[in-house]
This record gives C-alpha cells, structure tokens and sequence, in this order.
C-alpha cells in the first residue's frame, strides 16, 4: 500500500458532476482529492481487507441474531424498551438490507483493525461506487495508468443485483434531509441503482412525508409510503415524534431496524467479548466512567456518533486529540487505541463496503489529523500488482 501522485484530469469538476457529484469541494476545499491516489497489491485486498471484510460482517449478524433475543442486550445498547419489538421483529422476519461499511487502520502490513462499523446510514457511497471508476477509466484512457490497472469496486453492480431482491410493485422512496447536498447525491446514485433493477424509485425529503389518520405514512399526494430508504439514523427516529408510528405504519424500511445494532459502536465491546484476541478486532468495553481522563493508549468514542464527533484519543504516546460534537447523549465505549497509519501529512481510513452480504469494495478517506472528520478528503485507490 502507497500514495502515488498524479495529475488531475483536465476539467474533472464538470466531470464528476455529471455524475451527480457536485458536493467535491466544500467550503472552498477539496472534499475529492484526486492529486493522488492509493495503490494496493491484490493480495492486500483479497487477504487483509475482502476475507476480513466477510468475516467481520458474518460476526455481526452473529451478534445481532444474540442481541434481539435479550433485552439485557437491547437495553446495553441504549435502545429504548419501546422498540425492543420492531428490532426484534424487523430481525425475525428476515427484513432485506442493502449495505454497510467497515472503517480498518491499514497500513498495507498485518491484519486491518476495525475501528468502527457503519451500517445504518453511511456515507461516501456514490464516491466509492461512480466517481472513483469513473477516475480510473480517464486516468487510464489518458495513458496516466496502465490499462491492467483495476480497482476493489463492484459496489454499482451489487447493488444493482440487491435491489433485483425486492418486488417492483409499489413505489420504493428514498429519501434524505432537506438541503443536505451530500445526502441528496447519496441517496439519489441509490435511486439510480434501484431503477436499473425495475423499480419504481422516487425521491421524498424526509420533513416532507406524512402520516395518515390511519397510521400510514403518506407522501405529498396522501399516497401511502409502502417502501422507505431512509438516510437517517435509527438512534435518531427512536426519539422523534414520528418514530413511535413505525411498528405500525406498514411501511417496509431500508434499511431495516435491526441495522441498529451493528452501527452501535456497543457491538465492538460485544464483539470482543466473542472473539477476544481475534487479529482483525480491537480491545473494546464499555465505558463505565465516561467523565475521567482517556488512559494512555485508548480512545473513547460515543455508542453514536458520526464524521469524528465527541471522540476523544490518548495515543501511546501520550498525544491527546478530541473532536467537539453533539452525541453527548448516550454511553460511551473505551477502545485501544490503533492510529491511522500516516502518508506524507495525511493520515489514512480504509472503508471497506458489504453490499447485502458481499465484501463489494472500498473507499479512502485522508485527514490532517488522528481523527477522519467530515472534511476529511476522499480519494480513489488502484489495485494493481
């Protein structure tokens, strides 16, 4: 695994935003950076990021199938009583899911250590899946790379065969919040996906559905909302108002419930509790003293929180980094400290996709800093021996 500078591609902004991406710089800065990109061996991939990938997804289903049948569980994972039933449930019934993403420290030597799973609401799809390709075939189109050059990237078509899952019938919705620009591309590339699959895909803000007299939620037309891709999280509807119409609103939602508990961060205790000393997991327990100093070697992070917010390092070397936030709200765990690996002054995430159940590729994120916030800079990657 290398950094290698390139040139980038004359007029790549128009380019990019062709494809939808129009949120590639943000506040005046770069958001995608292709002045480089990071290059991996194939035995990098299939060894230390897509069979851990699979392991790691086959462990947490292991988990969640654990947790829905005790409420000791549900309870430690801060879900509120009153939707112990609809995780439950939504698990039992065997409710269809799209997809997840793994963030590993990887330095390209020895086994990637999870640092987190986001399986609810993550980001940085339509990057991982479109833009990065589309990078790919120009760069290689302009004789920059060679044409043997590939990429960890089946992201588009498997999600295309995983929507191919659900019926065509009623109108699938998906929607985001309003005037988010990056929520609104990403669940735009999904609709795309889901209409080379047959379906009937629309968008809907997400301030803008409705619930019926009768329980239902309803679009603008008072139209029943049978299927719902919803880019918000879990922990989130568990608290609002429209939240406690879900178990019996009839809508089928992607994805589904039981998503919340592998995007707790209170599965990586459990999952350590499981499988301690496993070379792809990191020590993880609960915090049970969120208000002390972190120890030496350790970070302390949020059961939710997103972008890097409220995370709290005590490298082994006694740096001391914290990121501000609002998730301030919930139990915290302690989890050893892995630091990003550094290439030049950027330190390094691997995202690593499952879509369904399938290791499908990965993304790059670089930050300044220990902690990948949301300015942190996307960039494509190369597989190539």
């Amino acid at each position: 695994m290398k950094k290698i500078p390139i040139a980038e591609r004359p007029g790549w902004q128009a380019r990019v935003e062709r494809e939808g991406f129009v949120f590639h710089t943000l506040d005046g800065e770069r958001y995608w950076d292709e002045r480089g990109y990071y290059q991996f061996s194939e035995a990098q991939v299939s060894r230390d990021l897509e069979a851990p990938t699979k392991e790691l997804h086959e462990m947490c289903l292991d988990v969640v199938a654990r947790v829905v049948d005790s409420e000791a569980l549900l309870a430690s994972l801060a879900i509120p009583p009153a939707f112990f039933d609809l995780v439950r449930r939504s698990w039992k019934e065997g409710q269809p899911h799209l997809y997840g993403r793994f963030d590993f420290s990887y330095d390209g030597h020895g086994p990637a250590k999870l640092l987190e799973a986001n399986y609810d609401t993550p980001t940085s799809l339509l990057e991982a899946a479109a833009v990065q390709l589309l990078w790919l075939e120009d760069q290689i189109a302009l004789g920059n790379l060679p044409a043997r050059a590939n990429q960890f990237n089946t992201l588009a078509e498997d999600l295309v065969r995983a929507f191919a899952t659900f019926p065509s019938g009623a109108p699938f919705y998906f929607s985001a919040i309003a005037g988010s620009v990056e929520d609104r591309g990403t669940t735009d590339f999904l609709r795309r996906m889901a209409r080379h699959a047959g379906i009937d895909a629309r968008h809907i803000d997400l301030e803008a559905i409705g619930l019926a007299a009768d329980g239902r939620f309803v679009d603008l037309q008072a139209r029943p909302i049978e299927r719902l891709f919803k880019l918000h999280a879990w922990e989130h509807i568990f608290l609002e108002p429209f939240g406690q119409a879900v178990a019996t609103s009839g809508t089928q939602f992607v994805e589904p419930a039981w998503k919340a508990i592998i995007s707790n961060k209170g599965i990586l205790a459990l999952l350590w509790q499981l499988h301690e000393g496993h070379p792809n997991l990191l020590p993880a327990r609960v915090d049970p003293q969120p208000g002390r100093p972190v120890s030496p070697g350790w970070v302390r992070k949020p059961f939710f929180s997103r972008e890097g917010a409220n995370i709290e390092i005590h490298t082994h070397d006694h740096q001391r980094l914290s990121e501000g936030g609002p998730y301030t709200d919930a139990p915290y765990i302690l989890q050893q400290c892995a630091p990003l690996p550094r290439f030049g002054d950027s330190y390094t995430v691997v995202g690593s996709w499952v879509v369904g159940d399938t290791p499908a590729g990965i993304g790059i994120r670089e930050d300044d800093s220990l902690i990948t916030k949301d300015s942190s800079r996307f960039l494509p990657h190369v597989v190539l021996d």
